[in-house]
């Protein structure tokens, strides 16, 4: 039994549901996502409720279950509330400056780094002294968002022994011991 699939969906008000040959499209206040699913995954939209029913039993069927309900409440959480995530660049001399939709880091390279973000991506960077460079992200789409981020951290991945590189918000990075002298 997939509980994740059989979970109902609470559409929010403003939050209009269509499905037109196997694209599941979700209109709401910040904007509009389409995603492709299994034709054989049937959608149900009923009294403000969405629910996603499959076929039979089959392993492959109960996997794209969950799936496709996953898929369908990260788009109606985006076009109703958006989702956020914050990067924080660990480091000496580590800057981020945002111009538009480019991304100019400094990461301790001989070079800046420049990244062309997509339109649908909102990016800040705030540099405030004594405190380390932040970059927030805001976007509709989670799989986007997630993308982007994960990126930006590649460029620069946080490393076990100082701790510097680019971390979320908030993660912890466990520490290992240096080297330690002979006596």
């Amino acid at each position: 039994m997939s509980r994740i699939g059989n979970s109902p969906i609470s559409l929010p008000s403003g939050v209009t549901v269509t499905l037109k040959e196997n694209v599941v499209t979700v209109k709401g206040t910040k904007g509009e996502l389409h995603q492709a699913i299994n034709p054989e995954m049937s959608v149900k939209v009923e009294d403000g409720v969405l629910t996603v029913a499959r076929p039979s039993d089959e392993k492959s069927y109960k996997a794209m279950h969950g799936l496709t309900r996953a898929l369908i409440n990260n788009m109606v959480v985006g076009v109703s509330e958006g989702y956020k995530k914050e990067l924080e660049l660990v480091g000496v001399g580590y800057r981020a400056q945002n111009t538009g939709q480019i991304l100019e880091l400094s990461l301790g390279y001989s070079h800046p780094i420049h990244i062309q973000l997509p339109n649908e991506i909102k990016v800040e960077a705030v540099t405030d002294r004594k405190s380390n460079p932040i970059i927030t992200l805001e976007c509709i789409d989670k799989q986007l968002l997630g993308q982007v981020c994960a990126k930006i951290r590649s460029l620069r991945k946080p490393e076990p022994y100082k701790g510097k590189g680019i971390r979320f918000k908030g993660e912890v990075i466990r520490r290992k011991a240096g080297k330690s002298a002979k006596v």
